[in-house]
């Protein structure tokens, strides 16, 4: 079945905290052959170039020599990489069921309550004022300056001449404060544009403060708006959950297994229904196929063929490990779920684990069955899951279990015990 709405944001959170994890971990491994590789190759390089046409022959041999060391020891690198990768998938499919142990499976559901997260006003710029042009200033007024009267010998012959030279002076001057008041005029004319031209700026800006602020406002109402949706679905739901409504149910468990982040290497994908007539769960267990398991038990670098190369797992170490994972499956399944639900909602469950494939006789997909497995509550949380060997709890509860299923050998679903 689809994921419901809360399933679905609980399932993205885990899967981004899975993979920031597992970045982490990838992203120091490759940092450090990276480094490895980029500066062996680099100072290969550059000696190869700067030196290589000046070398002699003596030389030209070394540096051959150290530029092959440099390959090798960046392929060993990748190899060493790649075996980290296998070793860490391998351990992943191998804990299944330990990495849930350690985990409450319950989900608070008062903890999705969510509170509308608002950015910072984007457009901070419009709130501040335009600052006012600076005052153009008037120029200064001209100040008369008379001429020097004659002196000595020069003061009985020269009256006329200075009565002349101040009077020109006089109208020189009278000139300058005709010219100055013009200019003063024209300043006055150029601080009123100014003064204009800054109020229509201002003008423009608190009507594109206004606007943004009036945008800024309706998306924050639309985020306040969508909180309150999903706190008003949210509590709705949890009413229904204390009715122990079947929808509510199912939501609820849809919750539960989409917390639960399988490894990357080994995607896990659940259908179920609930029926509260009988308080029974019916889960179907999609698991990948063994063509999608990794078979691979080793790399390894030939120096002489200058190839990475594989060893391949035996045939008993794939089934095993296959076989091994399956049955983690089943019983991590019906933990998770049973562990969840501490009102008690579920009381039995009916699983079913396998993987879809073509049917080689018809060429259409069918699903394959590896375990068939009922489950009551009581009696299955009373085990220690962290001590059991899973394929034994699984005869214990009377599942129908693949011989097989490595090689997509249905189990025998006919007569199924219920524990």
């Amino acid at each position: 079945m689809a994921r419901g709405f809360f399933a679905e944001l609980q399932h993205q959170s885990r899967i981004a905290a899975r993979e920031n994890e597992r970045a982490q971990r990838v992203a120091v491994r490759e940092h450090q052959a990276a480094v490895r590789f980029s500066e062996q190759t680099r100072k290969a390089e550059q000696r190869m170039r700067a030196e290589m046409e000046r070398a002699d022959s003596a030389e030209k041999k070394r540096l051959e020599k150290e530029a092959k060391e440099s390959h090798i020891a960046a392929m060993e690198a990748e190899v060493e990489e790649k075996n980290k990768k296998l070793e860490d998938d391998y351990s992943q499919i191998d804990s299944i069921l330990a990495a849930t142990l350690g985990i409450d499976d319950f989900v608070d559901l008062k903890k999705l309550r969510v509170v509308a997260k608002h950015p910072p006003f984007d457009h901070p710029e419009l709130e501040v004022p335009i600052p006012k042009p600076a005052e153009i200033p008037f120029p200064a007024s001209p100040e008369f300056v008379p001429p020097q009267p004659p002196k000595g010998f020069m003061a009985l012959f020269g009256k006329k001449k200075h009565q002349a030279a101040v009077a020109s002076a006089q109208a020189s001057h009278e000139r300058a404060i005709a010219d100055c008041q013009k200019k003063r005029e024209h300043v006055v004319v150029l601080r009123k544009e100014a003064l204009t031209a800054h109020a229509r700026k201002e003008a423009d800006r608190v009507v594109a403060l206004s606007a943004a602020q009036s945008a800024f406002a309706k998306a924050c109402e639309m985020r306040e708006a969508e909180a309150a949706e999903s706190n008003r679905r949210l509590e709705e739901f949890i009413a229904n959950l204390g009715y122990g409504t079947a929808g509510a149910v199912q939501e609820y468990v849809s919750i539960v297994l989409a917390n639960s982040v399988y490894p990357e290497c080994f995607p896990v994908t659940h259908d179920f229904s609930f029926d509260p007539a009988v308080a029974e769960l019916k889960l179907k267990v999609l698991v990948p196929g063994p063509d999608k398991i990794s078979t691979v038990k080793a790399y390894k670098y030939t120096k002489s063929a200058d190839e990475i190369s594989e060893s391949a797992l035996s045939q008993k170490a794939n089934r095993d490990r296959y076989e091994g994972a399956i049955h983690q499956v089943a019983l991590r399944s019906i933990h998770e779920v049973f562990e969840a639900d501490r009102r008690g909602l579920i009381k039995t469950i009916s699983l079913t684990v396998g993987t879809e494939t073509i049917d080689p006789a018809t060429g259409r997909h069918t699903y394959v069955p590896f375990v068939v497995v009922g489950a009551e509550r009581e009696a299955f949380l009373a085990f220690d899951l962290s001590a059991v060997v899973p394929e034994s709890t699984l005869s214990h509860l009377g599942a129908a279990v693949s011989k097989n299923p490595y090689a997509l050998a249905a189990a025998e679903t006919t007569g199924v015990r219920r524990s």
